[in-house]
């Protein structure tokens, strides 16, 4: 019978996996949402991590000095330090507001249910709709970009795509006020994947100078002026924000490289760690203050620091077997977790979410009434245990006083001496819940039928309450569900093999790593990060054995959380590598649908609006006419460029004829042209220009980028792709193979010094010999130009 109801089981999983969407009809539907929103109001826009090098820009480069290329490098370390200070004071005033919100919850609530549990239950489920309530609110009504963990969006903003809003000041405050009433309000979700964004914000506010709009902007902090700058310090904020959700510096550097960037320096590697230590030097401080007893009313101010070093000291090679089998598990209940996610996401986006605010906060005030329900109601149906021998376990206080954390919690028990295991779990904060779950040396604390409760009970919440119009992180959720399904199977082994000095939280911890490998498929940064928040090494190997055993079964089903959701939500993230049908195109046959929209170099004002209004381009091939007639390619004109010369109107001639480049200088500067990180920019209809203005010419030579990549016709698109993907950029020309060579660069030309005659002798030797005939084609070459200089034909 038993086998029966097991197969039974089987068919009915195939059943209800066979009819959720697979990712391939959700990231149909993204595509589809996707290109309204970039053929629509725009709200997706790639950013410009090419260095634009027009006329300004190469005036600005000559202009610094060597002491501003000092003060431009002494500025990037006081960003990494005052990014590291920033995220780690918003870590510990969100940690002490949910652990303060929450302490009150709980002591009021178990100083009612002395007398009344009826009472008891109104007062605990009030107390989660009014902090849930003020969550929703702050996000529904002043930074809606605030609502879910911000890791898809900032993921795509570290690739090339600008969500607007993500790192607006209003929606740093979003994030972290909304992380407080969210947490603690008691939904399924963390404060950690939240706090990466609050990072990421906090980087951006301070790469622009600060916000304009509520008067916190400073002049001499604004130098960095293009999209590459703003996307390290990004990358700094990230990093730092993991960094102070789990203590753990060198996992947010890790997250950072491995989770999050698609490009990375070894430059950027030195700051990305200085910004994690200096948040690990702040959260350490804090920590030590906190132990002093001043953080608050309940717990220790809820830093993560889950010490389990004082669990197993060692393992057999036959407890390897049901390690494997928790990282099975972890691959299927991550790979499922995404699934339904992805389907209940995708249902509020395009039905529920639709109807307005009011639908929104309707939702989450509901799904706040049903976890209280749950978490209240669940203990009372469990029957109490007998406390521990304290002469046995001197160390363990059962039951706990009321009102504090830690485990043993006595709740609808007849007597003194008993504490309820699944309060133990529900009655805390999920910081000290997952303590509890990893604690060493308490065997046969939880019943089993207890913990497959809180499975059951606490994966169906966070399913539910993920995607939902508050700010959510899934880290905490996803080793809460770990860490019970690992315990469980440690008790299976506590119980069957009676020989090995087994520890039940060894098995819980290894659970929680299997789930986050099978969910968001991450593997050397993770495995860091649960070393350091459990003060083991020696469980490393372990760790490593279940992450890579999960995340193999995870990607089996489906890709990663992040990434699932990032398509769903209209986000083209490049993958690292090109797709299989790409390496059997060419360039030409992927842009061959396009109409390329070219200007001459002096056009006339009018034919730039027409084109601007016509049309979404944001860039522009720029064409000339060469000494034998044909149309040469000058360079490439983009649209915020062009906005910003239609807006000033200094640059306006009445001859048709190219401008003297000479006056360019003192009517603008490089940084008239760069984009605010918190605005969409300037729009055509944001230009106003009279009859006169129109008619008159423009030359757009000295404002144009004159050295745009530029790829043959028939190179593969795989071979495109990667060069898109790695240099970042947001467009590259494709154009006829060209007929003749100028020269040849190698290794050594670019190690070519002046006073080094040997490495001239070799860039001599390298450059094409062409016929007399061809000699006419050095002739156009810019002689002041040095490279191109070295690359003359020699004769």
């Amino acid at each position: 019978m038993l086998l029966n109801h097991f197969q039974n089981g089987i068919e009915t999983a195939k059943l209800v996996w066979s009819r959720l969407p697979s990712s391939e009809e959700a990231e149909a539907e993204a595509e589809e949402e996707l290109g309204r929103r970039l053929n629509g109001s725009g709200a997706v826009e790639s950013l410009d991590y090419e260095v634009i090098e027009n006329y300004a820009y190469r005036v600005a480069q000559a202009k610094r000095s060597k002491l501003f290329n000092w003060y431009y490098a002494l500025l990037k370390w006081l960003f990494a330090l005052l990014i590291g200070v920033g995220t780690a004071f918003a870590a510990v005033f969100i940690n002490l507001a949910v652990e303060n919100f929450s302490g009150w919850k709980y002591a009021i609530t178990f100083s009612i249910v002395q007398h009344s549990y009826f009472l008891g239950f109104l007062v605990y489920a009030i107390f989660n709709l009014v902090l849930v309530l003020s969550s929703v609110y702050i996000v529904t009504q002043f930074a809606p970009a605030a609502a879910g963990s911000g890791i898809p969006e900032i993921k795509g903003y570290l690739n090339g795509v600008d969500t607007h809003g993500i790192l607006l000041f209003r929606t740093l405050i979003g994030k972290v006020f909304g992380s407080i009433g969210s947490v603690g309000g008691g939904l399924a979700l963390g404060k950690e994947g939240p706090l990466v964004h609050t990072g990421a914000c906090i980087a951006s506010l301070l790469g622009q100078g600060g916000s304009k709009k509520y008067h916190f902007s400073s002049t001499w902090l604004r130098p960095f002026e293009s999209d590459r700058e703003r996307r390290d310090l990004v990358t700094c904020g990230c990093a730092a924000g993991v960094a102070a959700a789990f203590r753990a510096p060198v996992g947010g550097v890790l997250f950072a490289l491995e989770e999050v960037t698609s490009w990375w320096r070894s430059q950027l590697m030195w700051r990305v760690f200085f910004t994690s230590a200096i948040v690990a030097v702040v959260m350490r401080t804090a920590m030590a203050w906190c132990k002093s007893g001043k953080c608050g009313h309940f717990g220790s101010g809820g830093f993560i620091i889950w010490d389990i070093s004082g669990g197993q000291e060692d393992y057999s090679f036959r407890e390897l077997l049901p390690m494997a089998i928790i990282g099975i598990i972890g691959g299927l209940l991550g790979a499922l977790f995404n699934q339904l996610t992805l389907y209940i996401t995708s249902w509020r986006r395009n039905y529920l979410h639709k109807r307005g605010s009011k639908v929104k906060i309707t939702e989450v005030l509901l799904i706040s009434l049903m976890t209280s329900i749950i978490s209240f109601g669940l203990p009372l149906l469990r029957k109490c245990s007998s406390c521990p021998n304290s002469d046995a376990n001197p160390d363990i206080e059962c039951p706990r006083p009321p009102g504090t954390d830690g485990n043993f919690v006595n709740f609808f028990c007849s007597t003194d001496n008993e504490y309820n295991d699944l309060a133990t779990i529900f009655f805390n904060t999920q910081d000290d819940a997952i303590r509890n779950l990893f604690s060493a040396k308490t065997f046969h604390e939880y019943s089993a039928q207890s913990l497959l409760t809180f499975l059951v009970m606490f994966y169906s919440l966070a399913v539910i309450t993920f995607g939902a119009a508050v700010p959510a992180g899934q880290f905490v959720p996803g080793i809460m569900i770990g860490s019970t399904y690992g315990r469980l199977v440690g008790m299976f082994v506590v119980k069957y093999y009676m020989k090995l000095n087994v520890d039940e939280g060894t098995y819980a911890l290894l659970g929680a790593a299997s789930f986050l490998g099978g969910s968001m498929r991450m593997t050397v940064s993770l495995c860091v990060i649960m070393v350091e928040i459990t003060n083991n090494l020696k469980l490393l190997p372990l760790i490593m054995l279940v992450l890579l055993i999960s995340k193999a079964v995870g990607d089996f089903f489906n890709e990663g959380l992040y990434e699932e959701q990032a398509v769903l939500r209209g986000i083209p993230l490049l993958e690292s590598r090109p797709k299989q049908y790409m390496r059997n195109m060419i360039a030409k046959e992927a842009c061959k649908s396009q109409q390329v929209v070219s200007f001459p170099r002096v056009v006339k004002v009018s034919e730039i609006v027409s084109v601007l209004r016509s049309n979404k381009h944001n860039g522009f091939p720029v064409v000339d006419h060469g000494r034998r007639g044909e149309e040469l390619v000058i360079g490439l004109m983009l649209r915020s460029h062009l906005l910003v010369l239609l807006h000033s109107k200094k640059d306006f001639q009445n001859s048709p004829f190219p401008c003297d480049l000479r006056g360019v200088t003192s009517r603008h500067t490089f940084s008239d042209f760069v984009k605010p990180i918190s605005s969409k920019g300037m729009t055509i209809d944001d230009i106003h220009l009279t009859e006169d203005d129109v008619e008159m010419y423009l030359d757009l030579a000295p404002f144009l980028n004159s050295c745009p990549y530029i790829v043959p016709e028939d190179m593969s698109l795989a071979k495109v792709y990667n060069l898109f993907r790695q240099l970042g950029l947001r467009h590259i020309f494709v154009v006829p193979r060209p007929s003749c060579v100028i020269g040849m660069i190698t290794r050594k030309d670019l190690l070519f010094e002046d006073n080094d005659n040997s490495a001239a002798v070799e860039l001599q030797t390298t450059s094409v010999r062409p016929h007399s005939a061809d000699r006419s084609v050095g002739q156009n070459v810019d002689l002041e130009h040095p490279l191109l200089d070295s690359l003359l034909i020699q004769q």
